[in-house]
């Protein structure tokens, strides 16, 4: 087979009236699901900037579904290609890798021309979701105010350090804990009622050891 004969097959065996639909679908749904994500989550990153990547990324998968279901051989050479690539994106946080996966599977749907079974598992997921959330009393942060804590220290008692600066804060909740050999980060959110609290928290932990530091990161994005 020549390339122009392939080149014809190709072009038939992807129609462009069904691209065009899943097109249609996908994306708002992709735009749909980063609002979602960006008011539900329940992330201490910033979720707004990480749910700009969900429309490219579903519209991507897309893509690639779409061009490669029409030929065994362009399949087998996705597969070859990928192989020799490695991904290294830091996520670490299961609610970041659960949507990232929701995405694809968003693009994976759409490119298969199944956009009325991506649009009843959009509304059903997102459905259920909600619904344990209120059964599990998972709350997403509605205040503003919150600042992002971060602890370095060579204390490796948890509750020590806790314990220490609870006092000082009207809301605080453990995000994240990374232990090293000698030392232990620690992630909170926080809120502080005025200024001087913030003061009294730097001085508690500058008492605590001479190898504690602290960042305080204001997060607005935690409170949409």
């Amino acid at each position: 087979m020549n390339f122009e004969a392939y080149l014809e097959q190709f072009t038939l065996a992807v129609k462009l009236d069904e691209f065009l639909i899943g097109l249609a679908v996908g994306a708002p749904l992709l735009i749909l699901l980063r609002l979602f994500y960006v008011k539900y989550g329940n992330a201490v990153s910033n979720r707004s900037r990480f749910a700009s990547n969900f429309l490219p990324l579903g519209l991507t998968t897309m893509l690639i579904i779409t061009i490669v279901k029409s030929s065994f051989a362009l399949s087998l050479g996705l597969v070859g290609a990928l192989s020799i690539v490695r991904y290294r994106a830091a996520i670490k946080d299961p609610e970041e890798l659960t949507y990232l996966f929701f995405v694809i599977a968003i693009g994976l749907a759409t490119g298969a021309n199944q956009p009325l079974m991506a649009v009843i598992a959009f509304v059903t997921i997102l459905g259920l979701v909600l619904l344990n959330n209120r059964l599990g009393d998972v709350r997403s942060f509605k205040k503003q105010d919150n600042m992002y804590l971060n602890i370095r220290t060579d204390i490796q008692n948890l509750q020590q350090v806790t314990d220490l600066i609870s006092p000082h804060f009207s809301h605080i909740e453990l995000k994240r804990m990374d232990q090293a050999a000698d030392s232990l980060d620690l992630s909170y959110v926080v809120k502080a009622d005025s200024v001087a609290k913030l003061e009294d928290v730097r001085q508690a932990l500058s008492a605590l050891s001479s190898n504690t530091t602290l960042s305080l990161i204001d997060q607005p994005d935690l409170g949409v």
